[in-house]
């Protein structure tokens, strides 16, 4: 594979009032780690292509309309009103088969979401076996993928699968462990990679639209909608060995697998990376209460200024 340009990680234009939360230096990174990186254009959501789409559409079954009815008209017929324009756009926007906003979504983040496994050597048998099974997100198309440190802690050996179906190994090239995030690195990557779109949550809502994608118990791409039940939420591990806070409270399915998952709006934009769920059983499954990192901190872990 040739050598590509290493561009930075995406932004989404809207503002944030937000001050950037502390954060943990990242790990250092192996001799192997990429270049320095370039400026990169930001993409257009796939919402706003998807209404000029549309709305260039019916401005040309007006025309045509229009066109239709001055040549094919006889003289004396009844001219073109207003109400027949408005008819004309309202059958269009009656028969035209539209995506719904979490399609749009998921179409949007589905190229940057890659299914991450790791796994350890037995040592009865010296084989390799599947350690914990985890979602990541790529924030940079150099193959540099945020997930939750959970998912590869401990793992000997880590395995990224893009959107595509490219695997590749990956290594840990930083952390942030007060968040549960982890930065990796793949060795290979698509050459058409995308990045995904990272959007601050200064003006995130409760209420809001929220989309989580990723691999519950190893299915997937899934997946699932709701809405931010809550904002700057506390949850403690069920060991109570770890406290996180300012976390993103959300009401769509989320269960194991999809830990280090992207969280994102209905631009498809990412505004936090899931990395717990709620449940005071041993079942460990979702029962309405999920948790994601905000995406500034989840951008610090390596090393990058957030909006």
């Amino acid at each position: 594979m040739g050598e590509r340009m290493r561009k930075p990680a995406l932004y989404s234009s809207s503002t944030s009032d937000r001050s950037a939360v502390p954060f943990a230096a990242p790990a250092a990174a192996p001799p192997q780690a990429p270049a320095a990186t370039t400026p990169l254009r930001q993409r257009l959501p796939a919402f706003a292509t998807d209404l000029r789409l549309l709305w260039l559409a019916i401005g040309a079954l007006t025309l045509l309309v229009l066109f239709t009815l001055s040549f094919s008209s006889a003289p004396g017929a009844r001219k073109l009103t207003q109400e027949d324009i408005d008819a004309a756009v309202l059958k269009t926007l009656e028969t035209a088969v539209l995506p719904s906003p979490a399609t749009r979504a998921y179409d949007t983040i589905l190229p940057s979401v890659v299914r991450v496994v790791g796994y350890v050597t037995d040592k009865k048998t010296n084989k390799e076996i599947e350690y914990g099974v985890g979602t990541g997100v790529v924030i940079v198309d150099t193959g540099v993928i945020l997930t939750n440190l959970h998912v590869v802690r401990g793992a000997q050996h880590i395995k990224v699968t893009f959107a595509d179906g490219l695997e590749s190994s990956a290594w840990v090239r930083g952390a942030q462990p007060e968040n549960d995030l982890a930065v990796l690195q793949a060795h290979k990557i698509p050459d058409d990679l995308q990045a995904a779109t990272m959007r601050s949550t200064a003006d995130l809502a409760t209420g809001d639209q929220v989309l989580a994608v990723g691999f519950p118990f190893g299915i997937g791409p899934s997946a699932s909608t709701g809405i931010v039940s809550g904002l700057k939420r506390s949850f403690r591990s069920p060991e109570g060995k770890q406290e996180m806070s300012n976390l993103i409270q959300f009401d769509a399915a989320a269960n194991p697998g999809n830990s280090g998952g992207p969280l994102v709006t209905m631009d498809g934009e990412v505004v936090g990376i899931v990395t717990a769920i709620l449940n005071p059983t041993e079942a460990r499954t979702f029962i309405g209460i999920g948790f994601a990192v905000p995406i500034e901190n989840a951008a610090t872990a390596i090393g990058m200024p957030p909006f």
